[in-house]
C-alpha cells in the first residue's frame, strides 16, 4: 500500500453563480437570452434581470452558535443565500422572482469528523435543522429546508474536507474526504495514474459525498454507471455515533452497512470519508455516431448493444428532437452516440463491431464525419484515428456541457425548461416514452395555451432495461412558472408510476420526488427506514423532510 496525503488544487478565481448553474461568467447574456426566447412561443419580450442578493430580505440569524464553534460558522447573507437551494429549474425561477424560500440562518464548514460531530451535538440541543451540502448542484430539492418545525436552519458545507487521504496503488483504491469536488479529486489521483472514472454532468460542481448520498449516476452508459459500484467502505458521522465500515472487496455478512447510507441524502448521517475503487487512466479512445430514421429501430439496436459483451463507455440514444437541439443531426434522424475506451488495448475493433450491430438494425454510418455520424476518433495522444473525433459526437458533447446554462437563460425569458429521468425494463420503454411525450405535451398546452417540446434520450443502458431522460421546453405563465412546471412534473410522474418506472434513476429523491418515492417503495421498507431514522437521528435534525418524515 502506498500512503499519501494529497493537497487539493487551489480554488479558481472565477465566481460561482449564487442563483443559477455553474460559473457566473458563463451564463448567456441578455441578447442571447432574447434570441433563445424568440424561438419559443409564449415567452417574455425581454429577460428577467439577474437576481442580486442585496435585493433579498435576508433576516438576521434566529440562533447564535457557541463561541467554541464560531470559527466553523458563517452568517454572511450572500453565503447563506447561496446555500438556500439547489440548481433545479424551480430553484432558478424562485431566485429570479426573489422567492428563494427559507434561507439558512448559518453556514458551517467543518474541517474534520470532530467538527461535524460537535456541530450535530449543538444543533440537536438547540433543535436546529442541519442540511448537509456538497457542491450545491442538487436538482430535486435535496439541499433546502421546507417548513417551520425548527427554530433555525444550518447548512453543513463539507467542501473544507477536500483531500485524498490515502491511495492503495496495489489494490487500486483511495480514501477520500467527502467534500472533495470532482476536478480536485481527479487532480489528486492523476499523479498515481489512477482515476475514479465517475463523471456526472455536475462533475465540476459536485462532491464525492454528494455523489454517495444521492447514489449519483456518472457519464458512462454501461458497466459501472452508479457511484455505488465504486464503494469499498464509508465513514459516516451520525447523532448516535460514528459508523465506519470495514474496507473489503466483498462481504456476505448480513445487510451491507454501506447500503444503508448510500442514497440516504444526509437524513441518517453525514458521510465524511469513503474508500473507493479506482481504475487505470484510459489511453485508448474511439467514438462514432450512427443515425436512425426510425426511433423504435434505434431502441432495438441499443438493447442489442446492452445485451452484447461490448460494454461501450458511451451508448446514448438521442431522439430526433434531442439530436437537433444538440446539433448532432438536423434531418429528423435519431442519433446513437457510441464511445469506447481502454487503459491497455486499442478499442477500434470494438467500436467497429458496435457500429455493425447498429447497422443491422437500420442505422446509417458512412464514415463521412457529417451530421449523421461516422469518422472514428480518439483523444489526443491516442493511437486511434483523428484526435478531433466524430463531428456529431463533438456537437453532442459541447451541448451536453452547455445545456444547464442555456436552461437558465430560457428561465430568464419566462420559459419552462427542465429535465427529468427514470428507468424501466425494455418491455415498457417504447410505450413509456411515447406516453410521456404525448401526455406532458397535452398538459403543457392546457396549462399555457402553447405547444411544448418534449424530447428524450437514453443516458444509461442495461441488459434488462434503460434510463430515458426527458427534456421539456414550454411556455410559462409570468410569475407562475414554478406552478406550471409542478403541474407538468405531476403528469409525468403519473405516467412513470403507471409503467412501474422509477421516480428517479440518478437525481435522488430530495423533496421534489417524495410523492413518487412514497408510492414506489414497499411499506415494510418504509417502516424500517423510519426506524433507522429514529435510531440514528432521534431529535430529527438531519435534512428534515427527505426520504421519511
Amino acid at each position: 500500500m502506498a500512503g499519501t496525503t494529497s493537497q487539493p488544487t487551489q480554488p479558481t478565481a472565477r465566481t460561482r453563480s449564487w442563483w443559477g448553474w455553474g460559473w457566473a461568467d458563463a451564463h448567456p447574456d441578455d441578447a442571447e437570452c432574447t434570441a433563445m426566447g424568440a424561438l419559443l412561443p409564449g415567452t417574455l419580450s425581454r429577460p428577467l434581470p439577474v437576481p442580486r442578493v442585496r435585493d433579498l430580505a435576508v433576516a438576521a440569524p434566529a440562533v447564535e452558535p457557541p463561541r467554541s464553534l464560531a470559527h466553523l460558522i458563517d452568517a454572511d447573507p450572500a453565503d447563506r443565500a447561496a446555500h438556500s437551494m439547489g440548481k433545479a429549474y424551480r430553484d432558478v425561477v424562485r431566485a429570479l422572482r426573489g422567492r428563494p424560500g427559507r434561507i439558512p440562518d448559518l453556514v458551517a464548514r467543518p474541517t474534520d469528523d470532530r467538527g461535524v460531530a460537535d456541530l450535530l451535538d449543538w444543533a440537536g440541543e438547540r433543535q436546529v435543522a442541519v442540511v448537509p451540502y456538497g457542491g450545491g448542484s442538487s436538482v430535486s430539492g435535496g439541499v433546502e429546508y421546507r417548513g417551520d418545525a425548527h427554530q433555525a436552519v444550518m447548512s453543513l458545507d463539507l467542501t473544507a474536507m477536500d483531500r485524498v487521504l490515502e491511495v492503495d496503488t496495489e489494490g487500486r483504491a483511495a480514501r477520500i474526504q467527502a467534500g472533495t469536488l470532482g476536478p480536485s479529486l481527479e487532480d489528486q489521483l492523476r499523479p498515481h495514474g489512477l482515476t475514479l472514472r465517475h463523471f456526472p454532468q455536475s462533475f465540476e460542481f459536485s462532491t464525492l459525498g454528494g455523489w454517495l448520498a444521492t447514489r449519483a449516476g456518472g457519464h458512462y452508459a454501461t458497466g459501472h454507471t452508479h457511484i455505488d459500484d465504486f464503494v469499498q467502505s464509508l465513514r459516516v458521522v451520525t447523532p448516535a455515533g460514528i459508523s465506519n465500515s470495514w474496507r473489503l472487496p466483498a462481504s456476505g455478512a448480513g445487510p451491507s452497512p454501506d447500503r444503508l447510507f448510500l442514497g440516504s441524502e444526509g437524513a441518517l448521517g453525514v458521510i465524511t470519508e469513503a474508500w473507493v475503487r479506482l481504475q487505470e487512466r484510459p489511453r485508448h479512445k474511439a467514438s462514432a455516431a450512427v443515425a436512425f430514421t426510425d426511433f423504435r429501430s434505434a431502441l432495438r439496436a441499443v438493447r442489442a448493444l446492452a445485451q452484447s459483451d461490448l460494454s461501450p463507455a458511451n451508448c446514448r440514444l438521442l431522439d430526433s428532437g434531442e439530436a437537433a437541439l444538440s446539433g448532432a443531426a438536423h434531418d429528423g434522424s435519431s442519433v446513437l452516440v457510441l464511445g469506447f475506451e481502454s487503459a491497455d488495448e486499442p478499442v477500434t475493433a470494438r467500436l467497429e463491431r458496435a457500429v455493425a450491430l447498429a447497422r443491422s438494425h437500420g442505422g446509417r454510418y458512412d464514415g463521412s464525419g457529417g451530421d449523421s455520424g461516422a469518422g472514428v476518433g480518439g483523444s489526443k495522444g491516442s493511437p486511434e484515428a483523428s484526435p478531433d473525433g466524430d463531428a456529431a459526437v463533438s456537437a453532442w458533447r459541447s451541448a451536453f456541457l452547455r445545456m444547464p446554462y442555456l436552461r437558465d437563460g430560457l428561465a430568464r425569458m419566462g420559459a419552462v425548461a427542465e429535465t427529468f429521468e427514470t428507468a424501466a425494463t425494455w418491455d415498457r420503454i417504447p410505450d413509456l416514452i411515447d406516453e410521456v411525450r404525448r401526455e406532458v405535451g397535452e398538459a403543457a398546452v392546457k396549462a399555457t395555451g402553447f405547444p411544448a417540446t418534449v424530447n428524450c434520450r437514453l443516458t444509461h443502458v442495461y441488459p434488462d432495461g434503460a434510463a430515458p431522460y426527458f427534456t421539456v421546453l414550454a411556455a410559462g405563465r409570468a410569475g407562475d412558472e414554478v406552478a406550471v412546471w409542478d403541474d407538468l412534473k405531476a403528469v409525468a410522474s403519473e405516467v412513470l408510476h403507471r409503467h412501474r418506472a422509477t421516480i428517479t434513476h440518478h437525481h435522488a429523491v430530495g423533496r421534489d420526488h417524495r410523492p413518487g418515492y412514497d408510492r414506489q417503495r414497499p411499506e415494510p421498507f418504509a417502516l424500517a427506514l423510519r426506524a433507522a431514522k429514529g435510531a440514528l437521528d432521534p431529535r430529527g435534525i438531519l435534512n428534515p423532510g427527505v426520504l421519511v418524515d
